[in-house]
């Protein structure tokens, strides 16, 4: 199937991969692909007051909605725009009161199936893909995704089934849920932080590279596909859908587990970066091979023990748990080694939530220069560190180092996000400030 509704790409048949996207003419890196905006979404409940629900604009003089006093919006039009999907939830949060707690995918998928029932015609977010061919995956799903499947299909009947006639059955709801598991994404703000859920179905055409040549960012909720690499006539067109930080044997291992592919791109193939990312410290006498194997599997192990304990643990425990494990992988790796990255990045988080601003630069410092090497070109996780670090610097009163990291951040953001992006233009305005 070709569709000429996204100008300058079409939809076609990708050797290995199923469908795909390639482009029919030529895009210079920072030039807009296309856009497209979201079939259906939702604000992530610790935004709300910062954030408009219905357009997730960043203001602090928004007013909340009088039923609920949950849902915050710019003015009386934002509120009218979201009602046909907040009246889902403000009754229902009035009725709970604190009990109200659908996870995120629930109420997303929850708005999905109020929008079906209203929309007759293909949307402007499906000029390629539609909603309903959506890959589900649901005979390579092991039992403990079909019982998170199930879970949220309890919970959508317990909060919703009040709000929403006639909900379809149990087997349409197991492959709607797979089908927004597999093709949802995450709208992060310029600092990467975690604003929202939604679905883009256009977006979800493209196939996955671990070394794409388009990144995806937001404009409000709007996605904005825009070109890293130079992309001839021909070229398909790869998004990443992971963080590209780690080696390929992880990389290929969390494909495996939530696309249920094996990825073959070049990056795959060809493990250039592997022997940077998995540095070794220098020593007099080098670590014999299995002690790094079993620091990898440390490694790994502490990664997963501190996702777990963040929902239950201190703060100042939790930063224990960064520090010892550094300091035990760092008999083995080097600095620069990206576990020890993953964990200093999460030193970092840790210290900035408890206000240890020179605690979070001096993880910052040291992440920086590595984070540039091991990510791609135009990367989000590059900016993001380099932002976070200027605005620590500026808030330090340490200005030169402040504005200079600020000004690399913005370099990486005109490509990634559009130079008439709001948040480049808010950076810019922070650097302006400095003068």
């Amino acid at each position: 199937m070709t569709n000429e509704g996204v100008e300058g790409t079409e939809r076609f048949l990708s050797p290995g991969s199923g469908r795909g996207l390639r482009a029919v003419r030529h895009f210079s890196a920072g030039e807009l692909v296309f856009a497209c905006p979201a079939y259906s979404y939702v604000l992530t409940v610790n935004e709300r007051a910062a954030h408009c629900e219905y357009c997730f604009t960043r203001r602090e003089d928004l007013f909340k909605c009088g039923k609920c006093k949950q849902a915050y919006y710019c003015d009386v039009d934002c509120q009218r725009g979201d009602w046909p999907m907040h009246k889902l939830e403000c009754v229902a949060m009035c009725a709970y009161g604190e009990n109200w707690c659908p996870s995120e995918t629930v109420r997303l998928v929850a708005r999905i199936l109020m929008k079906q029932k209203v929309t007759t015609e293909r949307t402007p977010s499906e000029r390629l893909l539609l909603l309903t061919e959506f890959e589900s995956h649901l005979d390579k799903m092991d039992s403990e995704k079909d019982e998170m499947n199930q879970a949220d299909i309890a919970a959508l009947h317990h909060f919703y089934s009040k709000h929403i006639s006639d909900l379809p059955d149990q087997q349409a709801l197991i492959e709607l849920f797979a089908q927004v598991n597999c093709n949802g994404f995450t709208i992060e703000d310029e600092e990467l932080s975690h604003l929202g859920s939604a679905v883009f179905p256009d977006v979800a055409l493209m196939n996955h590279s671990c070394s794409p040549n388009v990144i995806v960012t937001y404009k409000g909720t709007v996605a904005e596909v825009r070109a890293v690499l130079e992309i001839n006539p021909g070229d398909e067109i790869f998004n990443s859908y992971i963080d590209l930080l780690y080696p390929t044997e992880d990389r290929k291992e969390r494909l495996l587990d939530s696309y249920f592919f094996t990825c073959q791109c070049t990056e795959c193939t060809s493990k250039s970066k592997d022997k940077a990312k998995m540095e070794i410290r220098k020593l007099s006498s080098p670590p014999k091979q299995e002690e790094v194997r079993t620091m990898v599997l440390y490694a790994k192990n502490v990664i997963e023990e501190f996702r777990r304990a963040k929902h239950y643990k201190t703060p100042s425990e939790l930063l224990e748990i960064c520090e010892l494990s550094l300091e035990k992988m760092g008999a083995i790796f080097a600095d620069t080694n990206v576990y020890m990255l993953h964990m200093m990045y999460q030193a970092m988080g840790v210290c900035l939530y408890m206000q240890d601003w020179d605690g979070a630069m001096s993880y910052g410092e040291k992440i920086i220069q590595p984070y540039s090497v091991h990510y791609p070109a135009y990367s989000l996780n590059v900016a993001s560190m380099y932002l976070k670090l200027g605005r620590l610097y500026l808030g330090l009163e340490k200005k030169k180092q402040g504005v200079k990291a600020l000004k690399k951040a913005v370099a990486i953001m005109e490509v990634a996000h559009g130079k008439d992006h709001n948040y480049v233009a808010e950076v810019k305005r922070e650097i302006q400030e400095q003068k």
